[in-house]
């Protein structure tokens, strides 16, 4: 973590108040930032922070069990890492968790270092995704800088069109396609053609 980034935070809801308090003390205990709830109602209700975060969560809960909210995550904005915890589970359960997203399944009661150690995975997973939203926006924001014209010419350098087909595609001259090349590939970021088809590429796939 450099100076400039929230430091990680990692939320455990879990029904039982000793078990959170257990949980607290062991995350504290490396200096990891620690917020307990006791529902997952409780948890959608509280501010969450900017920084890197993970999610630890019991599978049973009275109300809205982990599994279920689990599934409903995405739908509710929440893209947290999630690190399943149960006295209850099976094989069957666990390997659905994982397929379905978690960092792990843990089966009470687990070794601490365990728990630790899925905790550093999720994080680095959840500092990951927000760089790469990061890089994803600044992007948009560049192809958002370039005018028409230079997005027509972009569309057509990455199909592999020349300056000359180009330039009778858009009925202008080629020197006004050159230009518009050059400022384009300067606007983006673009150090080579492959560069700049990877960018369009992303770009499409964000569209889809």
């Amino acid at each position: 973590m450099t100076p400039d980034q929230p430091a990680p935070t990692v939320y455990v809801i879990d029904d039982d108040a000793s078990l959170r308090a257990s949980l607290a003390d062991l995350l504290d205990s490396v200096s990891l930032h620690t917020r307990v709830f006791a529902s997952v109602q409780d948890f959608l209700a509280a501010p969450r922070g900017e920084g890197p975060a993970c999610l630890i969560l019991d599978v049973r809960m009275p109300g809205q069990s982990g599994t279920d909210f689990h599934q409903q995550m995405e739908r509710l904005g929440v893209r947290l890492p999630v690190i399943f915890i149960t006295g209850h589970g099976d094989i069957a359960m666990g390997v659905k968790a994982i397929k379905d997203g978690a960092v792990d399944f843990l089966t009470k009661p687990f070794r601490d270092q365990d728990l630790l150690d899925a905790v550093q995975v999720a994080l680095e997973r959840d500092r990951q995704r927000l760089a790469q939203a990061v890089s994803t926006s600044s992007l948009q924001d560049r192809w958002r800088s370039l005018t028409p014209g230079e997005r027509e010419v972009v569309r057509l350098v990455v199909r592999g069109q020349l300056n000359k087909q180009i330039a009778a595609e858009l009925d202008v001259k080629e020197i006004t396609v050159k230009v518009r090349r050059a400022k384009s590939m300067k606007k983006m970021g673009a150090a080579s053609l492959t560069d700049l088809v990877r960018m369009t590429d992303e770009l499409v796939a964000l569209e889809r």
